[in-house]
């Protein structure tokens, strides 16, 4: 690892050392290694440890760093690619879904999910918690919105809020026929129930992807999906949506992303 003239650079100090160090941590240092202290490294930079730390901090919030109270800070591995969508359009839970089914229970949804569903904020919705595991750790947590017209078979009294009821509202959308879904994606950062369930400190940057289900030319369910940043990158199917009714106009919005294959994570 090499020093740098860092004084003569418009950018913040701070941003170009961090490019010198993804660089030696690409060409130097190997999956899990041990950085040296900071004492050391501020020195060898010639900067001050604020500096060095708020460099530190954006190569963890990048992924390309590991934290680990009583190790140190580590080289993290490499992201990888979490398959989003696949050619083949299916409903949530379907036999090949890699989400885990948890509680289910009614609420209003949030103001923008009652929005792309077509319904007033103060009308309650199911809403299916369910998780994401990749080698072995919590790579997403989703939140499926479904309206109580897309599941009219559901019975009334069936109001526990356990895995079964998520299982059931499953079932009972999957009798629709899914016509498309549309996809979105945003960065964002964690709340704090998000935290808990990624293993994440509140306000770490996440993906957020909503999707948008249609059956019949409208908006059947909507799920909000937050995945990690850190950990992995999203590839994409292609999820465009057949024609509603023949010899009508009326068709499901198209997704707009191409389909490529699941891949591990190129450095940028």
């Amino acid at each position: 690892m090499s020093t740098t003239e860092l004084d003569a650079v418009p950018e913040p100090k701070y941003w170009h050392l961090k490019t010198v160090l993804s660089d030696a941590l690409d060409s130097e240092f190997a999956v899990g290694e041990i950085l040296p202290n900071e004492r050391e490294l501020a020195a060898r930079f010639g900067v001050a440890r604020a500096t060095l730390r708020q460099a530190l901090e954006q190569l963890e919030l990048e992924g390309r760093l590991q934290r680990r109270r009583g190790v140190g800070t580590t080289v993290a591995p490499p992201r990888f690619g979490v398959e989003v969508g696949s050619p083949e359009q299916t409903w949530p839970g379907s036999p090949d879904d890699a989400w885990q089914t948890g509680e289910s229970d009614e609420t209003k949804p949030p103001t923008y999910v009652a929005a792309l569903l077509g319904q007033d904020t103060d009308q309650k919705v199911h809403v299916v918690r369910r998780t994401r595991m990749t080698h072995g750790q919590p790579v997403a947590g989703e939140l499926l919105y479904v309206p109580h017209a897309s599941v009219p078979g559901l019975p009334d009294a069936d109001t526990s809020g356990d895995t079964a009821r998520g299982r059931a509202v499953l079932r009972e959308l999957h009798r629709l026929e899914l016509n498309g879904l549309e996809r979105t994606v945003e960065l964002g950062s964690a709340r704090a129930d998000d935290a808990r369930q990624l293993d994440r400190l509140p306000g770490a940057p996440v993906l957020v992807v909503t999707t948008s289900y249609y059956s019949q030319g409208a908006v059947a369910a909507v799920a909000v999906s937050t995945y990690r940043a850190d950990t992995c990158r999203l590839t994409f199917g292609d999820s465009r949506p057949e024609p509603v009714m023949p010899g009508t106009d009326a068709a499901a919005p198209a997704a707009h992303r191409r389909h490529r294959p699941a891949s591990r994570l190129s450095r940028v």
